[in-house]
């Protein structure tokens, strides 16, 4: 039954080619926050919180710069965004490794405003070429994707600061995302079905969909990423307070694989369940796991039920958002989407690290799970308010520029 889903999805035209591209291009895009914190760390010879400060300033800078690069992509289509995006990237990666800090982290930021808008692009081509009903298989199986890419971008960077330089490797990074670039340019991949390209050109107030249920599920989009980015830095500390630190990839693949293998299942269900009872469930079952002691072969046991709910938590708040948006604001909504996930994750880092500092990992999970059930408690009231996909129609002098553009 799983495989005939993934069959019918394989089925549609493009579907196959989007997600390989996608998938490629992911791989420099992950490695690239590993880079410069190495970088800083081992070419800068500095110290991590310099480094800290250069990641903050770039996912800043990608906070801001995903939703308004969704908005240019929703009225001057896609080619226009990835030249500017990958020009902008070619250039920051190629002199990257020749900066100071000072400079370095002024460019870091203006990188990640024009950063190239992979993982959003990528969900909202998928909204127009799969329908709704096989949506909620088609973002699973691009959030598995997703789950591999950053198993391999980071360890890659790593590898390659170590053993390259820090020199090479950001050349090499950037190298990849200008390749991955030109690679969407030329796919083109499509942000309108061909339905939505017989309708006529509209355009949409935001008040018509960035409502209160909207934002709830901003909320829980961000709630389920500082569960997952808690959860890792707690099971890393309790490995590494054990002393069996060269376990950590062992431990931090085999909890990927949960995911991965979570979603496959989710991905082939007939019908799907609610993003706020799946990161309900994520949160209440990460409470317990610091139960399980220092040995990081029972910690990582006791994160499988868990993990089996992150790939299909973070594709549902996915699926939600293409039903919910109309198609002249898919592109903003999706780069809203992207903004929640770093914001989930930039506060989820030094919180649970200070938890950790002061109280041991145990507790870092306990704080995660109780975070993400609140604000699914939190958004509970919101969610029957959802968005009226309502569009109030362009004037004639208005249509014909916005109306070529998004069909390319």
């Amino acid at each position: 039954m799983a495989l005939d889903q993934y069959r019918r999805l394989f089925r549609l035209p493009g579907v196959r080619t989007l997600l390989l591209v996608g998938m490629l291009a992911r791989v420099p895009a992950t490695a690239m926050g590993m880079a410069l914190t190495l970088h800083v760390v081992f070419g800068l010879r500095l110290g991590y919180v310099e480094a800290g400060v250069v990641t903050m300033a770039s996912t800043v800078g990608m906070a801001i710069g995903s939703p308004l690069s969704g908005r240019f992509v929703d009225r001057h289509g896609v080619r226009p965004v990835l030249v500017v995006t990958t020009l902008a990237q070619a250039v920051f990666w190629s002199c990257a490794w020749a900066l100071p800090l000072p400079a370095l982290a002024v460019a870091a930021a203006v990188a990640g405003l024009l950063n190239l808008p992979v993982f959003s692009l990528t969900r909202q081509s998928l909204a127009a070429l799969v329908p709704p009903e096989q949506r909620r298989t088609g973002f699973t199986l691009d959030s598995m994707l997703v789950e591999l890419s950053y198993m391999t971008g980071p360890a890659l960077a790593a590898a390659g600061i170590t053993t390259l330089g820090s020199k090479t490797t950001l050349i090499v990074i950037g190298v990849g995302i200008t390749a991955a670039g030109i690679g969407l340019i030329a796919f083109n991949p499509p942000v309108r079905s061909a339905v939505e390209l017989e309708e006529p050109v509209v355009k949409v107030p935001r008040r018509q969909w960035l409502t209160p249920g909207f934002v709830a599920l901003l909320g829980t989009t961000a709630a389920a990423t500082f569960i997952l980015t808690a959860t890792e830095l707690g099971l890393v500390a309790t490995i590494n307070s054990a002393g069996e630190t060269g376990w950590v990839g062992v431990a931090v693949g085999i909890w990927c694989l949960y995911s991965l293998v979570g979603g496959f299942v989710y991905g082939g269900l007939s019908r799907g369940f609610s993003p706020l009872a799946l990161i309900a469930g994520m949160g209440l079952l990460t409470i317990p796991v610091g139960l399980a002691g220092a040995d990081w072969r029972w910690l990582i046991l006791a994160l499988l039920p868990a993990g089996l709910l992150c790939a299909p938590a973070l594709s549902s708040t996915v699926d939600v958002l293409s039903r919910w948006v109309p198609t002249g604001a898919r592109g903003e909504a999706m780069g809203l989407h992207g903004t929640a996930l770093l914001i989930g994750g930039a506060a989820s880092s030094p919180i649970a690290g200070a938890i950790i500092d002061g109280g041991g990992p145990t507790w870092a999970f306990v704080v995660a799970g109780l975070t993400g059930v609140a604000m699914v408690v939190v958004a509970l009231p919101f969610w029957r308010r959802r968005p009226a996909a309502v569009a109030v129609p362009v004037s004639a002098e208005e249509q014909s520029a916005p109306s070529a553009a998004t069909a390319g």
